[in-house]
Order: structure tokens, then C-alpha cells, then sequence
């Protein structure tokens, strides 16, 4: 086995006790990629706030953290800052580097205007790049664009999302793991004895709560139900965090819906929610591939999602859940009216269907593929 560097924009944050812990969902990923190489430097952003209970702990003494400057941002200020710490990121990447076998860039992120130029021109070691954004963004922000340019025009191996035309040899179809076998055996019982109502549905969000990602256009749309139709709503869980919370708890006040938001969660009471939720929605305007899906789906959620990136590679309308064509209110509602029109037995039709693909995200397939990766 071999020794690996990751370098990430990854959050990272220290507990009072000292305690590093970091994003929950890359973390998990990287605490199973233990099991293929014999140590791992995670080169990453490091935070001067409280950690989110969403943040986890490394689970192996193999794996080392190195902190980044925090920079990054959507003002000019901040995209300053990303410029003048460039030094002192290439240094910490190179020592980092140094000492090991080879090493991981994930992609799109500020940093990574010239970070992988760095790694193109400057380092000679073995390693690939992974790009967990989408990969056919097209008015994607110009760092964006910049970086996908880049990584078509190397020779490393880049992962991405979906499977595209004219997609460049190098670029490799990898799926976002966010599972474990056992979660998968679990999954399956749960999806076994879910039993579906249309008196009693009971839908989720996961993710950042901003403009974004579409909770506001989520909470607009459920508004818009009649009494009759919100009568069948049984909870509304809204999972995760931003600036702009209070203001959507303000908006769903005296709107006649069980709305529940419960800021960050562990990934095990996410799952918790996931067992039992009949759908998940996420009208985002553009994705890679959110683990979240896979992991709701996984637990029996019909997924309720935007049709961008690679998300309709995988979520079939009205076969294992329902495309968003058009990301507007009335779009969402007609398909929240699907949801609500259900039958028990096409719902349970249509969640087995979605057992076919979760053994492509498990962390143990994906740990596989890696190991055939490097072998290049």
C-alpha cells in the first residue's frame, strides 16, 4: 500500500479539548480510505469557530491533519485573501507532499487556481484529481471554469461526476461514496417494512440553508398547497445551517405546515431522519452529486431533485424518484402533487428500484476503483 496527501477546502475545526474535527461527509470518506493506504496527511482549511455537531473526529491514528489558511469567499476582499496566502499554501502542500507516495487535489475550490497548476508543473509525484462539482456547469463561476479547463488539458487521472460525450480519456466516471456495507444491509431492511400513507408523508431537505440550494423555493412551494393537501403532511424536516435560517423560519411561520428545522445533525441522526422520511427534496440550481441523495435513497426517500449534472444518471422520473426539469415553484409543486397522489404500492415499487445502484457508492467500491486508479 501506499501513503497519501489530500488537499481539500474542506472545513476543519479544533474542539476545545483539542480535538480536530472536520465536514462529516469528507471526513467519513477518508477514515475508510484508511484501509488502502498505510497513512494519509489531510492538507486542509482550518476554522476559528465552533465546530457543527455535523463535524467528525479522524478514527485512525494513520491519519494526519495539516492546517490551511481559512480563506475563501463570495467578496472581493475575500478573494484577495485566497492571492496573498498563495505562498504560504504552496509551502504547506509541498511539505506535505514530500512525504508521501502520492497525493489527491479535490476540485473546484478557490485555492485551486493555482494549487493545480502547481501540482502540474511542479511536482513529479503520482496522483490524481478529483472534481466533485458539475462537470458540465455551463456558466459556471470563471475559477470553475478555469479548473475544468486545466484538468482536460493533463495527464493525470481526474474523477468526476457522471458520464458525459467526448469525455477526455483521463477524466474517469466515479461515484461520490457515502456508504458502508452495513449501511447498505441496513438500508435494505428499512426499505423492507416502510410503510406509505397519503394521510401521513413526511418529506426532508438536507444541506445549506441559502438561496442556493433551493429551500426557499421549497418552503414557496409547499405554501402554495391547498388545506386539503397539507392535511397530509406529517413533518417537513429542514436539516442544516446557514445566515439565512431565522429568515426561513420566519417564512413558514402561519403557513398551516409542520415545518421542523434542526440546524446540523450527526450523520447518524440524519440517517434517523432518512428512515423515516418518504422523500427527500433538493431543488438545487447545480450539483455534482450530493451524497445526500444517495444516502436517503439508500433508507427508501424518493429523491425530489434538480435535473443538472449527473444527477438524472442516476434518479429516474418516476421510476426511483422525480426530475426537475424547470427549478420554479409551479415545477416543484407539480411534483410534490406526485408524492401526495402516490399509491402504497407504487411507492414501495419504487424505492426497491432503487437498491440497483448503492452498491457504486459504498466506500469499499469506491476504495477498490482507487487502488485500480493508481496502478496507471
Amino acid at each position: 500500500m501506499k501513503t497519501l496527501t489530500i488537499i481539500s477546502h474542506t472545513e476543519h475545526y479544533k474542539k476545545p479539548d483539542g480535538t480536530i474535527v472536520g465536514l462529516g461527509s469528507t471526513v467519513t470518506e477518508i477514515n475508510n480510505l484508511i484501509t488502502v493506504f498505510d497513512a494519509v496527511i489531510h492538507v486542509a482549511m482550518l476554522h476559528q469557530v465552533a465546530a457543527p455537531p455535523s463535524a467528525l473526529p479522524y478514527t485512525s491514528s494513520k491519519i494526519s491533519f495539516e492546517a490551511l489558511p481559512a480563506v475563501g469567499g463570495q467578496k472581493l476582499v475575500d478573494k484577495l485573501a485566497i492571492i496573498s496566502s498563495a505562498p504560504k499554501t504552496i509551502r504547506i502542500i509541498k511539505k506535505a507532499i514530500n512525504k508521501t507516495d502520492c497525493f489527491q487535489f479535490r476540485a473546484p475550490t478557490g485555492i485551486g487556481v493555482f494549487v493545480i497548476p502547481y501540482l502540474m508543473l511542479f511536482s513529479s509525484k503520482k496522483g490524481w484529481f478529483k472534481y466533485a462539482g458539475n462537470w458540465k456547469q455551463e456558466q459556471a463561476p470563471l475559477a470553475y471554469s478555469f479548473q475544468r479547463w486545466l484538468l482536460k488539458n493533463q495527464k493525470r487521472k481526474v474523477t468526476i461526476n457522471g458520464s458525459w460525450p467526448n469525455q477526455p480519456k483521463q477524466c474517469l466516471t466515479f461515484e461520490n461514496p457515502c456508504l458502508t456495507e452495513g449501511e447498505v444491509a441496513q438500508g435494505k431492511s428499512i426499505i423492507s417494512t416502510k410503510v406509505f400513507s397519503q394521510k401521513d408523508i413526511t418529506f426532508c431537505f438536507v444541506g445549506r440553508l441559502e438561496k442556493e440550494k433551493g429551500v426557499g423555493l421549497l418552503i414557496e412551494a409547499f405554501k402554495k398547497l391547498t388545506k386539503e393537501e397539507k392535511l397530509k403532511i406529517n413533518a417537513i424536516h429542514i436539516v442544516g445551517d446557514g445566515k439565512a435560517k431565522q429568515k426561513y423560519i420566519d417564512s413558514t411561520k402561519n403557513s398551516g405546515l409542520p415545518f421542523v428545522f434542526h440546524g446540523f445533525l450527526s450523520r447518524k441522526d440524519v440517517h434517523e431522519i432518512y428512515k423515516t422520511s418518504h422523500a427527500i427534496i433538493l431543488p438545487s440550481a447545480s450539483e455534482g452529486f450530493p451524497k445526500v441523495i444517495a444516502e436517503a435513497m439508500n433508507f427508501g426517500c424518493l429523491p425530489i431533485v434538480s435535473n443538472v449534472s449527473s444527477i438524472g444518471h442516476y434518479v429516474k422520473s418516476e421510476i426511483n424518484g422525480f426530475l426537475l426539469d424547470a427549478i420554479t415553484e409551479e415545477a416543484l409543486v407539480f411534483e410534490i402533487h406526485k408524492i401526495l397522489q402516490l399509491s402504497p404500492s407504487v411507492f414501495v415499487k419504487m424505492i426497491q428500484m432503487q437498491s440497483e445502484t448503492q452498491k457504486k457508492f459504498t466506500y469499499s467500491y469506491y476504495n477498490h476503483r482507487i487502488v485500480n486508479l493508481l496502478k496507471y
